[in-house]
């Protein structure tokens, strides 16, 4: 029987309708629609799409379970590798990763391995989710900083291996950039709750509103635990360095999405937060943030939501999909433009934004084309309000307060392939240490993370 060549459509939102709420936007398969898309699968023997998992899922072997019904044995064969699938299946970059892999791309779409990710995690999270058996205490303690998808993932599997741990976390809830970056209409804030609670049932305690590096130092934390592990994600956001970006109207787009989601935007008029949006915003960036931004704006009331970019449509780091609700839901592109000044009234409250179109030249150190200015070419695009999404650095707290620590020149710790530091006992991984990435990268750090913290344990009397 010829294989379909296409994926099963995934229920979504209509777009004019989405853009008055911030329900999530995608539905999510039925039972029966996975089964189907899981019989796409070829079961290569080579099993290329694993080598495009950051966190080993033994991807096609879940698939084949789906595809004979066997929905329970599928999400435990997923359980034994990923601590957090809800939020994979939803923010993944899967397209280029372990979808990227898949075979079928010969000869048309990958299986939605994303999509069937999905399904499982919000099949058992409706059932019941089982706690996996747990490992014979080790006696050992380990402090882990930061409850962002690094330090959970590290902090679960620590824990499965038997290990005492315990999550100091700055905020008043968990998740980090799960709860408080990616908007409510990507990632609702009852699928985090639920990732985190699987965490807590497998032990790990988390306590809250611990400042690491203010209100008690790494140094003071290895008084009491065996060894620790650092993932205080990319939190320093940079900038365009432009004049006039200090002009009332312009934000990070840290601060913005944080401000929504911890002020609980997304459910206004229930919460009346103090959070404002002009009329005619612009985002500068393409990747996933400044979508996220570009989309909030709009169901915050928005007239018009511009994403400004300074290369073309190819070189937007933006996952397609993001891409594509983005154009349904009504974002207009600037592309090819580069923001050069932007100018305010006599109160300082921004007004506009001068801009400068741009060619594509030579491959950059990324790969892609260098945007270059065309000169004279410079336009002015009236604007109340800008977000700048153009990239975070590492969060420079904790790094600058451990003496010794070895980082490197953007602020990040260095570590090798397995999370170690040049002092022994501390472990570190994510964006703290390769900059800001994706979700699933952080996981895949803290796994391994766990997986070289638990054999230094078990070698240290």
């Amino acid at each position: 029987m010829a294989v379909r060549k296409t994926k099963y459509e995934m229920p979504e939102q209509k777009p004019n309708d989405r853009i008055k709420n911030f329900n999530e936007v995608p539905y999510g398969y039925d039972e029966k629609t996975a089964i189907e898309e899981a019989k796409r699968c070829l079961q290569c023997k080579n099993k290329p799409c694993i080598n495009g998992c950051p966190v080993e899922i033994d991807i096609p072997e879940f698939i084949k379970q789906i595809a004979e019904g066997e929905i329970d044995k599928a999400v435990e064969i997923l359980k034994t590798k990923t601590n957090l699938p809800a939020v994979c299946g939803r923010v993944c970059p899967y397209e280029s990763q372990c979808e990227g892999e898949c075979t079928l791309k010969k000869i048309g779409e990958p299986v939605g391995i994303g999509r069937l990710e999905r399904f499982l995690a919000d099949y058992e999270r409706k059932k019941g989710v089982k706690v996996p058996k747990i490992a014979k205490s080790t006696g050992k303690k380990v402090a882990v900083v930061g409850a962002g998808p690094a330090g959970l993932t590290c902090a679960g599997d620590l824990a499965k291996m038997g290990h005492s741990v315990t999550v100091f976390e700055a905020l008043h809830d968990p998740g980090g950039v799960l709860m408080y970056g990616i908007p409510e209409f990507r990632l609702p804030k009852e699928i985090v709750k639920a990732e985190v609670d699987y965490i807590k049932k497998l032990g790990v305690e988390i306590k809250y509103d611990i400042v690491v590096g203010k209100t008690i130092t790494v140094d003071e934390i290895l008084k009491e635990y065996d060894a620790i592990f650092i993932g205080t994600g990319a939190g320093l956001p940079r900038w365009l360095r432009v004049p006039g970006e200090n002009l009332d109207g312009v934000y990070s787009a840290n601060e913005y999405l944080t401000r929504v989601n911890m002020m609980k935007a997304y459910d206004f008029p229930k919460y009346d937060t103090p959070v404002k949006i002009g009329k005619i915003v612009a985002t500068f960036g393409a990747g996933n943030v400044a979508m996220d931004c570009a989309r909030t704006s709009l169901r915050l009331g928005a007239e018009k939501s511009y994403i400004i970019y300074r290369r073309s449509e190819v070189e937007m780091p933006a996952r397609i999909e993001e891409i594509h609700h983005a154009k349904e839901e009504g974002v207009i592109f600037h592309l090819l433009t580069n923001p050069v000044k932007f100018s305010g009234d006599d109160k300082g409250i921004l007004k506009e934004v001068e801009c400068i179109k741009m060619k594509l030249g030579e491959p950059d150190d990324s790969g892609r084309r260098r945007p270059v200015p065309i000169e004279g070419s410079n336009f002015k695009i009236k604007i109340d309000t800008a977000l700048v999404a153009i990239g975070q650095s590492p969060n420079p707290l904790v790094p600058k307060t451990v003496k010794g620590l070895k980082i490197g020149k953007w602020g990040n710790i260095e570590t090798d392939e397995d999370g170690r530091t040049n002092i022994p006992r501390i472990f570190a991984g994510g964006d703290i240490a390769t900059g800001a990435a994706t979700v699933i990268l952080a996981m895949g750090a803290g796994k391994r993370a766990a997986r070289a913290m638990d054999k230094f344990l078990k070698l240290r009397k």
